[in-house]
């Protein structure tokens, strides 16, 4: 069948979209390609059309539990045999989709990053051909990108390991030299590199200076003075989304909050009600819509501003993708920056902490494993931010990651041990025997520390986690795994530990530095009174020959000046407060960063443990910079 025929009878499409049959050919040619296309414009496609030719599997690895579940969906309506491993599947129907895999029944199979800290999936996949791996979100797997995410750095290491035949790299949001990192990092040629632009004459674009005060207002009168559809209305915190979807039903207008912190139920309810009509309201934190597929959106507004033009492109790209015309606004205050920056500022870990860290992990063996929970609680750093620091550390060339590792493998027996070895060989049943008399029995699970087994037993990990996975496979046990650590090795030890972490904090302080400037981007296109559409595709590298005649600023629309940053400096009151708070003597707020933290609303592991978070003071000064608010807790130390 040829692959016009897959694309009219399987897909229902009688001819490709722009872009779609050049990824495809380079896939089928058996070159690793690069797709850097707009949102809703067919990424998908450039991979489920070459995994139905080619003869192995095809690996999905994407953060879009969403988009796995619908697309599956699609894909098994088809006949194609598809599956995903996650997190919200029983574990009748994880057991499913490991027999498909070991016994080759898959030809797709969706999971995300996160799924390769399992030692166990990443034996069990090394023994099935991967004819093709898809990295969707592609562009994380840059550090000079708006969202850079430590696992994705492992994965091209990985395609390498796995012995993946080519790689299909998705994007709708890289700039130039994020998508060069991209092509480097998986041997992408430049002629496999396939960039459709980043234009859509469909979204009319606006960018409006406003002020705080004025906001709820302004677009509870856009909602109004507009044709009814869907829309979506993005806020940063969650207490703004539950506060402005109150404030607009109360005006007449029927929303609902979605954000990360409603239950899981409740959100999917949210979304369900969002896609069954074409005119409903959300007002949504960023994690709505990632992978949605609604077509029809016909407004997305920016209540407050994005952290940067990538989410900016992203999110207006779920506007308008059945080609109609949609609106995208975007609100911009200046009295956001303080809270967007925070986000950032939170996250940037002292030269001290970074210092113990180094110091905790120089004192390490040449080869070694740790668990990222640990250090997390130890230094009171978020998980990603213990995750990013080890990987700057592989980007030094100090380390090279091992591998993940559970210290704990727990199972159930389905038959007693002697109905299992029946049919081994000698020595196969003198290792089994030798490897359950380490087991500790507990109510209903037997216990094995590996790392305890393989000394006491004089074997390899390797050779235990595979007896064990070989059992399960068999059904003759059921396996559970616990402690999860992270393997590395030295490359070299570095002649100054002080240096080293002098050399990693200022990655993170660069980091910290590009993130600020984002902000400051987004700020600007709104200052512009050029072309807003040209504006932002310049910072993406695309050049319109003239302007685009469909945004705000070519319509010839009244732009407001922007105004002037509040005033968010502490009063004498508020300088009280941080003072009366440290003197609580809260283990988890004992320096002024934990002080500030938790006054700026952003949750550290120390303070959610203690629940602080409940704490009608957390957030707080959320509208404050962060170094204001930390100059006051340092004077409060004194």
């Amino acid at each position: 069948m040829t692959v016009e025929h897959i694309l009219n009878d399987v897909f229902g499409f009688k001819a490709f979209r722009e872009g779609q049959r050049e990824v495809v050919d380079q896939l089928l040619d058996g070159h690793s390609a690069l797709a850097v296309f707009p949102t809703g414009s067919g990424k998908s496609l450039c991979f489920q059309l070459p995994a139905l030719v080619l003869d192995g599997m095809t690996l999905v690895v994407s953060p879009l539990i969403a988009l796995m579940k619908d697309q599956i969906d699609f894909l098994v309506e088809k006949g194609i045999r598809a599956a995903r491993l996650d997190s919200s599947l029983s574990a009748d129907e994880t057991r499913k989709v490991w027999d498909d895999l070991w016994n080759a029944r898959l030809k797709i199979l969706y999971v995300a990053p996160e799924r390769f800290a399992s030692e166990r999936f990443i034996q069990r996949l090394s023994r099935s051909p991967i004819s093709l791996m898809v990295v969707d979100e592609a562009h994380c797997i840059s550090e000079w990108g708006h969202n850079f995410r430590p696992d994705y750095l492992k994965l091209a290491a990985l395609s390498r390991e796995l012995k993946a035949e080519r790689v299909l790299a998705l994007t709708a949001t890289a700039t130039t030299s994020v998508s060069e990192d991209i092509c480097r990092n998986f041997s992408i040629s430049p002629e496999a590199y396939v960039n459709t632009g980043f234009h859509r004459p469909n979204l009319m674009m606006r960018a409006v200076p406003c002020r705080a005060s004025e906001r709820d207002e302004m677009l509870l009168a856009r909602l109004r003075g507009r044709p009814r559809g869907a829309t979506i209305v993005y806020v940063t915190l969650q207490k703004t989304a539950e506060r402005i979807a109150e404030y607009l039903c109360s005006n007449g207008i029927l929303a609902k909050a979605y954000h990360a912190g409603m239950d899981g139920d409740v959100r999917h309810a949210v979304q369900d009600w969002f896609m069954a009509t074409p005119d409903r309201v959300v007002v949504a934190t960023i994690a709505f819509g990632m992978g949605i597929d609604k077509a029809d959106i016909r407004y997305v507004y920016h209540y407050n501003m994005p952290k940067s033009l990538e989410n900016y492109m992203q999110e207006t790209g779920r506007a308008g993708r059945d080609g109609d015309k949609s609106s995208c606004d975007l609100l911009v205050c200046p009295d956001d920056i303080a809270t967007l920056e925070n986000f950032s500022y939170g996250d940037t870990p002292t030269p001290e902490a970074v210092q113990a860290i180094i110091a905790h992990l120089l004192r390490q063996p040449d080869t070694f494993d740790i668990s990222v929970y640990e250090l997390s609680a130890t230094y009171d750093m978020r998980t990603l931010v213990i995750s990013t620091l080890l990987t700057y550390l592989e980007l030094e060339g100090i380390t090279a990651s091992t591998g993940p590792l559970y210290n704990e493998y727990k199972f159930q027996p389905h038959r007693p041990s002697s109905e299992m070895l029946e049919g081994m060989d000698e020595e196969n049943q003198r290792f089994h025997r030798a490897l359950f008399s380490k087991a500790k029995k507990g109510r209903t699970w037997f216990s094995i520390d590996i790392t305890k087994a393989a000394a006491a037993l004089y074997e390899t990990r390797e050779r235990i986690v595979a007896a064990l996975n070989r059992l399960e496979e068999q059904n003759e046990l059921t396996l559970k795994v616990a402690g999860l650590r992270r393997g590395y090795r030295f490359i070299q030890r570095p002649t100054s530990g002080a240096a080293l972490a002098k050399t990693i904090h200022e990655r993170f302080a660069q980091s910290e530095t590009r993130d600020i400037a984002r902000i400051g981007q987004v700020v600007a296109l709104a200052s512009s009174e050029s072309c807003t559409v040209r504006g932002v595709l310049a910072y993406f590298g695309e050049t319109l020959p003239g302007d685009c005649g469909h945004c705000d600023r070519c319509l010839g629309e009244p732009i407001p000046p922007m105004p002037p940053t509040a005033d968010v400096t502490l009063s004498a009151k508020d300088r009280t407060a941080v003072a009366s708070l440290m003197e609580e003597n809260h283990e988890s707020l004992a320096s002024p960063r934990q002080i500030t933290r938790f006054l700026c609303g952003l949750p550290s592991p120390a303070a959610s443990r203690a629940r602080l978070t409940r704490d009608p003071r957390f957030g707080q000064f959320a509208d404050r910079r962060f170094g204001t608010v930390l100059g006051a807790a340092e004077d409060a130390q004194k």
